[in-house]
């Protein structure tokens, strides 16, 4: 009789959802590319990136394309087969779509905007790699009492639900309506990249049911977010639309309610280098579904 070869300790760089919360300094770097890389990032703006954790591009699409992208949002917000996709996130209260997952997917429209390379090409700069799309979505956050995006690190949830191993992937959150400083606009704690908190308490089954709708398992708690925003102050991000916010997945980043009569929808697309391919999750039981945390690692080309 033979016993198969114990399989050796993976190692877990950032632990989370334990019995308290626990601070980590970032391990991984910020920007991966070798400086003087080429690519549409001057180095000023790539500093500030490593510095900040983010990047705002004041035009990163022109008015006819914002036009084009808007209306293909309005067109699969309508469509009821879209609706009642499970890549289809419902408002609670209001029954209105809040998000669309896999867009790239779903629409051939927004497929080519991840293939633009003023888009995938700066993901590219960043992540020093190639890169596939770990997740893509439309939010749609519509007057009157739409519902924000609780304080949370993405890589948080990504490393935990999804197993992301490392610290290489970035978001691009680009605006199809105006973002004033009152519509429940995207706010980051500079320089909050740098550090991992790792957040109390277990994965229930099937999390992503529930945080999609409201985060609840890998929220910080108030005294760590006052500890966080006292170091790094925090930052609301306005626009026209067009513009553009990149942002490290570590960011301490949420985004309050809109209670006012005007629309804030965006496009969100997440990077993941080649380099940093999702294994099992690091804190639950099993992975979110490919729609949410993808598994095909194919580069975007």
């Amino acid at each position: 009789m033979t016993t198969a070869p114990a399989r050796p300790a993976r190692t877990d760089l950032y632990p989370t959802r334990g019995a308290s919360e626990v601070l980590t300094p970032r391990k991984d770097p910020v920007v991966w590319s070798a400086p003087g890389s080429p690519g549409p990032i001057d180095m000023a703006d790539l500093m500030g990136f490593e510095r900040d954790g983010f990047l705002t591009v004041d035009q990163l699409i022109g008015d006819d394309e914002v036009a084009r992208y808007h209306s293909e949002l309005e067109r699969l917000i309508s469509d009821p087969r879209v609706r009642a996709d499970e890549r289809s996130i419902i408002e609670p209260k209001s029954q209105d779509v809040r998000s669309v997952f896999e867009v790239h997917k779903i629409s051939e429209v927004f497929a080519s905007l991840v293939r633009d390379e003023r888009v995938v090409g700066r993901a590219r700069q960043i992540l020093g790699s190639d890169v596939y799309v770990h997740q893509s979505r439309i939010n749609v956050k519509p007057g009157f009492g739409a519902s924000g995006f609780y304080w949370h690190s993405d890589f948080e949830t990504w490393h935990a639900e999804d197993g992301l191993p490392n610290m290489r992937t970035v978001s691009v959150s680009i605006a199809l309506t105006e973002n004033f400083d009152t519509n429940g606009g995207l706010m980051i704690m500079p320089g909050s990249h740098k550090t991992f908190l790792g957040c109390a308490g277990e994965t229930p089954k099937d999390n992503y049911k529930r945080s999609l709708q409201m985060q609840d398992a890998g929220t910080p708690s108030d005294e760590a977010l006052t500890r966080f925003a006292d170091d790094h102050g925090i930052r609301l991000f306005t626009g026209r639309a067009g513009s553009a916010t990149w942002f490290d997945c570590n960011c301490m980043h949420g985004s309050g309610d809109n209670i006012t009569p005007y629309p804030r929808s965006n496009v969100f697309i997440v990077f993941n280098s080649v380099e940093n391919a999702a294994v099992e999750p690091f804190a639950a039981p099993v992975p979110r579904p490919a729609f949410i945390g993808a598994r095909d690692f194919t580069p975007v080309r």
